[in-house]
C-alpha cells in the first residue's frame, strides 16, 4: 500500500470525525464532501495500484507464436 493511499484515507476520515463534531450544517456538509473526495481519490488509486500488480504479475505472453504459420 502506497504513502499517497494511506495519506488520503487518513485525511478522508480526519474530515468524516470533523464532520462528526461540526456544529453548523454547511461546516458538516462541507467536510462530507470532503470525505467522500478523499475516499474516492482513495478508491481510485487502490483501483491503480491493484490492476499494477495484476498486470505485473501476468506471465501471459503477449501473442501465442504457437499458432503463427511456419516461415519460409
Amino acid at each position: 500500500m502506497s504513502a499517497n493511499l494511506d495519506f488520503y484515507r487518513a485525511q478522508a476520515e480526519k474530515c468524516r470525525s470533523d464532520a462528526d463534531a461540526a456544529i453548523l450544517t454547511q461546516v458538516r456538509d462541507r467536510n462530507m464532501r470532503a470525505a467522500a473526495a478523499w475516499q474516492a481519490m482513495a478508491d481510485k488509486l487502490a483501483r491503480a495500484e491493484i490492476a499494477r500488480a495484476e498486470r505485473a504479475a501476468d506471465t501471459t505472453p503477449a501473442h501465442d507464436t504457437a499458432k503463427q504459420p511456419p516461415k519460409s
